[in-house]
């Protein structure tokens, strides 16, 4: 799997454990988790990105063959 998928996985896992404490009455972590929130979704557009560039040089590759 792609360094960026874990580093998603990480922030996923952050955003939850802020948002158990944000629900649970700590208004600090309401902040905590929109921060992983935002990264995550940076890492999502990057991740798609990636993606897409993978899928243009399979469909290179096969033109060249």
């Amino acid at each position: 799997m792609s360094n960026t998928v874990e580093e998603m996985k990480a922030f996923i896992e952050t955003a939850f454990a802020e948002d158990a404490k944000f629900f649970g009455g700590n208004s600090a972590a309401g902040a905590r988790a929109r921060k992983a929130y935002g990264e995550i979704a940076k890492l999502v557009k990057l991740r798609r990105n990636e993606v897409t560039a993978e899928k243009n040089a399979r469909v290179e590759a096969k033109k060249a063959t």
